[in-house]
This record gives C-alpha cells, sequence and structure tokens, in this order.
C-alpha cells in the first residue's frame, strides 16, 4: 500500500485536447486535487484526432448513430451535473485545434498566468461561450484572462508545434487513448469522472 507521503511530489501527466468537450467537463477540479496533494502537473496538450487514428478511435461524425445519440443525452447531464454552461452542437465545432495548444504551450513556456485557467477558459470559449478558438482574437483574450501575454498567441510557434507533436507521441505510448487522460507512473486515469478516483489513488486508497 502505498502512503499519502509518497505521493507528495507526484508527478501527474494531464492529455487534454483544446476541443474536446469531456475535458471542458473537468473545469479545474484537477488543479484541485493536485493541490491537495503537492502534485506537479505535466500538461500535454495533443492532437485528439490524430491520437483516435493511432489507438483504434473514431471521430464523433464517423461513430455509430447509437454512440452519438448516448453522447447526445451523456454531455447535456453531466454538464448539469456539475452546473456547467453547455451547448451540445457549438457553432464553431469542430474546429483548428492546433493554434489554440501552440498558444497554450508558449504560454507553458513563458510562464507567468495559471495554466490550469487557460486550458479551462479555451474549452469553455468553444462550449459554452459560441466563439471559434482558432481565431486570433478569442486566443489572445483567453491568454489574458488567465495572466498571460496576449502576444503568446503569436509566438514561438515552430516550437510549439514540435511540442505539440512530441505530445502526440507521448500520449500513444503512454497508453493514452483519449481526453482527458490523466498518468501517474504507471497507473491511468481516463476521464474528468475518473479525477475522484485519481484523488483517491493520490490519497493512497486506491
Amino acid at each position: 500500500m502505498h502512503t499519502d507521503m509518497e505521493h507528495q511530489m507526484a508527478a501527474i501527466d494531464y492529455y487534454f485536447a483544446t476541443l474536446s468537450p469531456y475535458c471542458y467537463l473537468a473545469g479545474t477540479r484537477l488543479e484541485e486535487v493536485a493541490a491537495r496533494h503537492g502534485a506537479v502537473i505535466n500538461y500535454k496538450p495533443f492532437d485528439i484526432a490524430q491520437g483516435f487514428a493511432r489507438t483504434g478511435g473514431t471521430m464523433v461524425k464517423d461513430r455509430h448513430p447509437s454512440r452519438i445519440e448516448y453522447r447526445a443525452q451523456e454531455l447535456p447531464r453531466q454538464a448539469k451535473k456539475l452546473g456547467l454552461p453547455f451547448n451540445l452542437k457549438p457553432t464553431h465545432w469542430p474546429t483548428n485545434g492546433a493554434p489554440s495548444a501552440y498558444a497554450f504551450i508558449a504560454a507553458q513556456n513563458a510562464g507567468g498566468g495559471d495554466l490550469g485557467l487557460l486550458a479551462h477558459i479555451i474549452i469553455r470559449a468553444c462550449w459554452a461561450e459560441e466563439k471559434d478558438v482558432a481565431q486570433d482574437d478569442v486566443i489572445r483574450a483567453c491568454l489574458s484572462e488567465a495572466g498571460f501575454d496576449p502576444d503568446l498567441a503569436d509566438w514561438g510557434l515552430l516550437q510549439s508545434a514540435e511540442t505539440y507533436g512530441r505530445n502526440l507521441e507521448d500520449a500513444v505510448e503512454a497508453g493514452v487513448f483519449g481526453a482527458p487522460f490523466y498518468v501517474v507512473g504507471d497507473q491511468k486515469f481516463w476521464g474528468q469522472d475518473r479525477i475522484d478516483d485519481l484523488d483517491l489513488y493520490l490519497q493512497g486508497k486506491l
């Protein structure tokens, strides 16, 4: 049995997509769990479409109608349970997830703001605010709200693109096949509804 003390400096690799509704539903609960346990979060935005392609997943538009119908019930239910505003069919989805992911990585490298909040704000813009998170002005506003320099939207694009690609490789290697996905050592937790399990694991109860 591991103890809570052993996890004081636990590292959580957080694989997420800036367009994922399930990552939106995660809110900032991961950050709250990490803070309670003194754990470090390694944020790893990745290309979820490529992740699906590499691990046997299917994009929403290509899924069986039964799965699409279930998703249409499940997402609004979970949003209601969590008290989060939610639009099942946002105007600007799907869109290009790369620009917002690049900006997130630039912010990660620059520091100075709240990364957990930034991730949530970007995804919230799509799923609750009818904004196109591929647009420069939307990304800049998200950066500002989370305490970062808005000019990071145009900074280090090549470096960010390389990191974004590497995050995909890391995800596949780590056994990640969806988002949000949390990895602590050899333990994997898939889905916003597994954050409580992650919390229990860090407490030494799982």
